[in-house]
Formats: C-alpha cells, sequence, structure tokens
C-alpha cells in the first residue's frame, strides 16, 4: 500500500478522496488555488502545498506545479478524483515517467477512451452494442452524407474528443446536414483543439445507462451494475439513481459479462464507467466509457456496498480484484443522487457568494459529500457543484421519500442553489412512477 497520495483537485472530491485514503492509512498532501486557501481538503489533508492562482489554469491544471508538489512532498501516487486532469492521457505519462503511480487507468486506456470515435470502433470490435453509423471520423460533408444515407435520418453529429453536449448537432433531414458538420467541426475545434466528428443514429427518446466497472492489473474486470442519469439539461445530469428503474436482473447480468469480457481483453484497469442509450424498444447502445470516477459514485457505492474511491487505490496499488472485492456484489435497494449547484433553480444563472449558514441534513439513509461550510465561500473560478445528496432506501418509493425529507432539511443560505429544482422534479407524478427519459427536463419548460 502506498504511504503518501497527493490529491490533484479540490471541493467534495478532494474530500472524499482524502477519506479513503484515511480509512486505508495513507497519508495525503492537498494542492490548492490561492482562492481555495481556505478549503475543507486543505484544512483535512496531513500535508498541503500551494500550486498557483485561481484560474484552473494557473493551479489545478498547472502539471509543472502539481509534479513539482508531488516531488517536494514525495509522494507514491497522485489521484486526479474527476474532471481537470482525471482523463489527461499526458499527465497520466508523465506521472508514470516520474515513477509516481496515477490512481487511474493507464495513459493508453485513457487515450483510447478519450477519442470517442476510436472509443466508438473499440467498443464495436469488442462486442459491445452500438448505435449504427461511422466507423471513422468524418473527413467532409461528403462523407457527412453517405454515412447519413446508409444510417438513415435523424442522426446526430457528435465531437470526437469531446463531452458535455459541445461540439454535437441533431440533424433530422438531407437539407441541414452540411449546415450540422460545419458548425459540429468549428464548435469541436474550439472547445477541444480538435475539429474531428463522428456520426450515429439518432435516438430521439432514450434513457441515459452507465455501467460501473473496476479493474486490476492482471486483466481481471468485474460490472457493479448500473446507474440511471436520464434527468439531465442541455446534457449536464442533474440527478442519478441506481439501479435503473424496470432493468432486470437478466439484462444486468448480461451486460456484465459482456464488459468484464471486452475490457479485460484490452486490460483496462482501475475505475471506468460505460455509458448507454437505451432506446425505446429497451437495447442499450454504447456512447462512450469515461476513465475516471464519476460525480455519481455515490449511488452505487450505496447499493452494492463497495467503496468504490478506496477500490481504485488499493488496485493502483497493485492489489488484486480478487482481494480488492472478495465477493461478487449485488444489489441492495435503491438509491437516489442530486447534485446540488449554486446556480439559480429557474434561470441557472451561477451563484457565486459567501455562505452565510449552512446544515447538511442526516438520519437514516442520508449521506452528503459536500465541501462547503458557514462562511466559506462558493468561488466564480470553479464548477458550481456545492454537494451531492445521496439517499438510499429498501426501495424506489422509500429512496424518494427520503431525499424529499433531506431536501427540506438542507440549510444553505447565502447563495441560490438547485434544491428547489430538485423538489420539483421528485413530486412530479411522471418521475415518481419512474416515467422519463433525457427530454424530462425539456418537458417540464426549463
Amino acid at each position: 500500500m502506498f504511504e503518501k497520495v497527493l490529491v490533484a483537485n479540490r471541493g467534495e472530491i478532494a474530500l472524499r478522496v482524502i477519506a479513503a485514503c484515511r480509512d486505508l492509512g495513507v497519508r495525503t498532501v492537498a494542492v490548492y488555488s490561492t482562492a481555495d486557501r481556505d478549503s475543507l481538503h486543505v484544512a483535512h489533508a496531513d500535508e498541503a502545498i500551494c500550486i498557483g492562482k485561481a484560474k484552473s489554469s494557473a493551479s489545478y491544471l498547472n502539471v509543472p506545479a502539481i509534479i513539482s508538489a508531488a516531488d517536494i512532498a514525495d509522494v507514491d501516487a497522485i489521484h486526479p478524483g474527476y474532471g481537470f486532469l482525471a482523463e489527461d492521457p499526458s499527465f497520466a505519462e508523465i506521472c508514470r515517467d516520474c515513477g509516481i503511480r496515477f490512481i487511474g487507468p493507464s495513459p493508453e486506456a485513457i487515450r483510447l477512451m478519450g477519442d470517442k470515435a476510436q472509443a466508438r470502433k473499440a467498443a464495436k470490435d469488442a462486442g459491445i452494442p452500438v448505435l449504427p453509423g461511422a466507423d471513422e471520423p468524418l473527413r467532409t460533408a461528403g462523407d457527412a452524407r453517405q454515412w447519413a444515407a446508409e444510417t438513415g435520418f435523424p442522426v446526430i453529429l457528435k465531437a470526437s474528443r469531446g463531452g458535455g453536449g459541445r461540439g454535437m448537432r441533431i440533424v433530422r433531414t438531407p437539407k441541414d446536414l452540411e449546415a450540422g458538420f460545419d458548425q459540429a467541426r468549428s464548435e469541436a475545434a474550439a472547445a477541444f483543439g480538435s475539429g474531428e466528428v463522428y456520426l450515429e443514429k439518432f435516438v430521439d427518446r432514450p434513457r441515459h445507462i452507465e455501467f460501473q466497472v473496476l479493474g486490476d492489473d492482471l486483466g481481471n474486470v468485474i460490472s457493479l451494475g448500473e446507474r440511471e442519469c436520464s434527468i439531465q439539461r442541455r446534457h449536464q445530469k442533474l440527478l442519478e439513481e441506481a439501479p435503473a428503474n424496470g432493468f432486470s436482473a437478466k439484462a444486468r447480468e448480461q451486460m456484465g459479462g459482456i464488459l468484464s469480457k471486452a475490457l479485460g481483453e484490452i486490460r483496462y484497469s482501475n475505475a471506468g464507467t460505460v455509458e448507454f442509450l437505451m432506446d425505446e424498444a429497451g437495447q442499450l447502445h454504447f456512447i462512450e466509457l469515461n476513465a475516471r470516477i464519476q460525480v455519481e459514485h455515490p449511488v452505487t457505492e450505496a447499493v452494492s456496498g463497495v467503496d468504490l474511491v478506496r477500490s481504485q487505490i488499493r488496485l493502483a496499488a497493485g492489489e488484486p480484484l480478487s482481494e480488492v472485492l472478495p465477493g461478487p456484489p449485488g444489489v441492495s435497494g435503491h438509491a437516489i443522487e442530486c447534485r446540488v449547484n449554486a446556480e439559480d433553480p429557474v434561470t441557472f444563472r451561477p451563484s457565486a457568494g459567501r455562505i452565510e449558514r449552512y446544515a447538511a441534513p442526516g438520519g437514516l439513509g442520508i449521506r452528503v459529500d459536500s465541501a462547503a461550510y458557514s462562511g466559506g465561500s462558493v468561488l466564480p473560478h470553479y464548477d458550481s457543484l456545492v454537494a451531492k445528496v445521496t439517499a438510499h432506501g429498501a426501495n424506489r418509493e422509500e429512496a424518494i421519500q427520503r431525499m424529499r425529507r433531506a431536501l427540506s432539511m438542507y440549510v444553505l443560505d447565502g447563495i441560490k442553489t438547485s434544491i428547489p429544482l430538485h423538489q420539483r422534479i421528485l413530486d412530479e407524478p411522471a418521475f415518481v412512477e419512474g416515467r422519463y427519459d433525457t427530454k424530462f427536463i425539456e418537458e417540464l419548460g426549463l
């Protein structure tokens, strides 16, 4: 096991990693920007090193500063959390070259999965179901026309190296294809430094289902079941739950077997999330693999009983999967997670500022992941996530009721938050009955 781990992140995920390290008896080093000097991850780590000014490019994305901090603190490993450098293959390579273990997949796996077109091809070759579409990035509008004719309209154009809904265009008719192709390429180049796009069949009312996987360095991979992430606004997830509504144990076992075999063959290691669209016929189609821990990992932890971050650290230290997970994980009850963001619940405009009063909810079945505190600040330089509230119950009905109770008891004064939006979602009959897809928020008029 490692003696000391540097946490190359901030906020609630940095605290989450520090907690997992503490459970393992591993010392931690926090890095922080000048704006984060009073943050809780700085207070709770064993050591803390300032790595730059407030802007992410000067601090949390500053690779030389982070590697220098790791060298000064003499750490064995770096945990990147999610976001920032978590899916940067060059950073993972630099860690390896410097003799520091990167707690995550290999640089080769991150690079492959970071190129969405290549990841799609790899998934198809490995027997994972994918949507009809282009097998390679599109070079010209003529390529787009050819693949669209073969696939059938509507289609969607996606940035090969993209995410978060940027570089995406839905095209419903042939006459709109060339303009959509040009717009997708332009937006992809501006957002990701690459104008490469690919094309897939567009599913009009999909559900978003994702599978959590863990792998060791020996080629063993296991699936811990699925989550549903269909409650989204502009491709940004707002609420997640596990297991997915109406997803059978047989389907879970079948897809788990496919993923274990496919990812084992490419020797995928550490944590990952394989994302799918489910069409109206109930068929799953591969979207992408996120080669990191996900924001929504607590719902899987709740129903599986597996500490995913602790498992990441143990796997990175070279322990085999058979020791990290001595028995096959099952699914116990139901869990829901609400992402509490510092933003106006109606306009979605960011709401940075000082937290005047803070008290997190508690009680049976409630977990809150947050770095917020009374007198602390939500900074304008970073993501607006303030907290993740997870409710676990014996069934979905109990999980919903516990989440309602938790949100009603959350005290978070001084800034606007998305809590009223979540309360509205939880009261919508369609959500309560499990009748929803990725258009749910849009159809609420938001």
